[in-house]
């Protein structure tokens, strides 16, 4: 999970929402990746989504179900349906995601048994450290934006 908020940390040091993720499969870490939406301009830049087809890629096959998957913060309604699609049993998450969490927060796509797969969760691990990098990005944000705005009267 350290890892983790490392690479929270980059994406944080680029403008970006700084969520980070690692897979690991017996021991070894086979995917990362951290939020890049803003540098490659494409909504689908998720750290989860990356990390998982480094993943995909590394083991030559769609199927990482003997992985395991540490994010920092909360998946949303895709990283979650990845993380499902791809077949992961355990999920290990720092701070809830509030407003677009989907492993419990506004729904829970992970631990649904209408799916044909079920993930463990890990709620928790290192919580106070990834919410805290939330709360700063979001309050840098936030002075950018009004900061840019009173240059544009």
């Amino acid at each position: 999970m350290k890892k983790a908020v490392q690479l929270a940390q980059k994406a944080y040091d680029l403008d970006e929402v700084p969520v980070g993720c690692v897979i690991v499969h017996k021991g070894k870490i086979i995917g990362c990746g951290y939020n890049m939406r803003n540098a490659q301009s494409n909504t689908l830049y998720h750290a989860e989504i990356i990390a998982i087809y480094r993943a995909c890629k590394f083991l030559r096959d769609w199927r990482l179900d003997d992985c395991i998957i540490y994010v920092n913060i909360e998946p949303c309604p895709m990283c979650a349906g990845a993380i499902l699609q791809a077949r992961i049993p355990r999920l290990v998450f720092g701070a809830p995601n509030k407003k677009a969490g989907a492993v419990g927060s506004v729904l829970n796509l992970l631990e649904n048994d209408g799916f044909n797969h079920q993930v463990e969760v890990v709620r928790g691990i290192l919580a106070e450290e990834s919410a805290r990098l939330m709360r700063e990005f979001f309050r840098d944000f936030r002075k950018k934006l009004k900061t840019k705005n009173l240059e544009n009267f």
